[in-house]
């Protein structure tokens, strides 16, 4: 009976739906720039995706300049071109 309802309430508890955020950011000397998309955890908001990203840039030689915006799944393919190397790559 316990083992059914973990299940049940397993069950009837909402799935959390992906979360993405799109930004842009750059490099010096030379001046580069780059708008890329990342996959960020919960919350689902832009200033946890500012943390987030800036943790996942440090080291790599880009600085994030800013979080475009915050978006689930459903937002993926219209910035996949835009994106080209950086989509999902940190």
């Amino acid at each position: 009976m316990k083992h059914a309802l973990t299940a049940l309430v397993l069950l009837a508890s909402p799935a959390q739906a992906a979360c993405y955020a799109d930004y842009k950011a750059k490099q010096d000397d030379p001046l580069r720039l780059h708008y890329g998309v990342v996959e960020i955890s919960e919350p689902c908001n832009r200033n946890n995706a500012r943390s987030q990203l800036e943790r996942r840039l440090d080291g790599t030689g880009w600085q994030l300049l800013n979080v475009v915006s915050v978006f689930d799944e459903s937002g993926l393919d219209e910035r996949r071109g835009s994106a080209g190397n950086f989509f999902l790559r940190f």
